[in-house]
């Protein structure tokens, strides 16, 4: 058991869209992942996702409106609820989901990751 330092583990990566895996626990993973830009269009048929934001601000598009999530804020997206992310300029944000969790949901794109770099 040790603690984590998010400023730590948040300089040891730049690249934008790529989850990091951090920890475990109950079936969930603890992921970083810095975004810049729009993601695509997508829902998880199964799994809720918990997005924290630690430094900037995010755009959580939904279909019929956008939602601000701003530092030490998050938002909770339940299954099957389609969403885009989008970062006008870069975020950084912890996630909480199940480990089956597919980053694009149920559309596949260059976004898409299989396998997650643990830091």
């Amino acid at each position: 058991m040790e603690k984590v330092n998010l400023a730590a583990k948040f300089a040891h990566f730049k690249d934008h869209w790529s989850p990091k895996i951090i920890g475990e626990l109950n079936g969930q993973h603890v992921k970083l992942v810095k975004l810049q830009g729009e993601f695509v269009w997508h829902k998880h048929d199964e799994e809720d996702e918990l997005f924290l934001v630690c430094k900037g601000t995010l755009k959580m598009e939904l279909r019929d409106k956008t939602i601000l999530i701003e530092e030490n804020e998050f938002l909770i997206v339940p299954k099957g609820i389609e969403h885009r992310p989008v970062a006008d300029e870069e975020v950084w944000v912890m996630l909480f989901e199940p480990a089956t969790t597919l980053n694009t949901g149920d559309a596949e794109s260059g976004f898409t990751k299989r396998e997650l770099d643990r830091i």
